[in-house]
């Protein structure tokens, strides 16, 4: 695995265009998706108070999600984009993906917890994950970027949970959380440098929602972590 840590953080403030400003005011965009990061760490279910098959269920959602998709969204992210520079970012995260194969990783991971996705399972996230896919379609370049920033900033605040998930069920597999504890730290830190990076070629037109696809994305966690008739209750709140 060829990771790095790079101590710090990429970037405390963008200087952006008028559309943007309003929104930063209140904050960076390193805060805010560091807070949205922290309510979905703490809104995590309670271990203690997990049934064994509700155990089951989050590793089963959070596999039937990532297995099939996480390249899938790479690659869209990559097709949007315009700056050489976040093109390479991309690649190299993919690379690694690929060569890797960390859907196997995955795979090998949720079997060895007796977790792996049922029809059930891929149902319970069926349409927020449409939804991603759907958005990540659009082919916007800052946008997809800002969520794919986001989503590896989550994963590597996740992976002790769910390596404790799969514990509860009996696993000692653990190479899939390991690898993502480390790698994602890197990862997350140069896709927001990317974010930069396109935002000074290929510029959000006036009125987007920078965090559109960050939106989406934290309704599909809600539905992994909780259930689908959770994360309704919970994006609404």
């Amino acid at each position: 695995m060829n990771c790095k840590i790079q101590k710090g953080r990429i970037m405390n403030k963008l200087t952006l265009t008028s559309p943007l400003q309003d929104d930063l005011l209140e904050g960076s965009i390193d805060e805010r998706i560091t807070a949205i990061v922290d309510d979905h760490i703490g809104r995590l279910p309670n271990l203690e108070r997990l049934t064994s098959e509700e155990v089951r269920g989050i590793i089963a959602r959070y596999s039937a999600v990532l297995e099939g998709n996480f390249i899938y969204w790479m690659t869209a992210t990559y097709l949007a984009v315009k700056s050489e520079e976040a093109r390479e970012i991309i690649i190299e995260n993919l690379t690694e993906e690929v060569r890797d194969s960390h859907p196997a990783m995955l795979r090998i991971f949720a079997t060895a917890a007796d977790a792996y996705p049922t029809e059930a399972d891929s149902l319970a996230i069926g349409p927020d994950l449409t939804n991603v896919r759907l958005f990540l379609g659009k082919l916007q370049g800052v946008q997809s970027l800002m969520t794919m920033a986001f989503f590896e900033s989550y994963i590597q605040r996740f992976m002790s949970y769910l390596a404790d998930l799969a514990a509860a069920r009996g696993s000692a597999e653990r190479v899939y959380t390991d690898v993502h504890g480390v790698c994602d730290v890197e990862h997350s830190q140069e896709l927001f440098r990317a974010v930069s990076l396109e935002m000074s070629v290929n510029p959000m037109k006036p009125g987007s929602n920078l965090y559109e696809g960050v939106e989406l994305l934290s309704a599909l966690l809600d539905s992994i972590n909780h259930g689908a008739a959770r994360a309704v209750a919970n994006w609404r709140a």
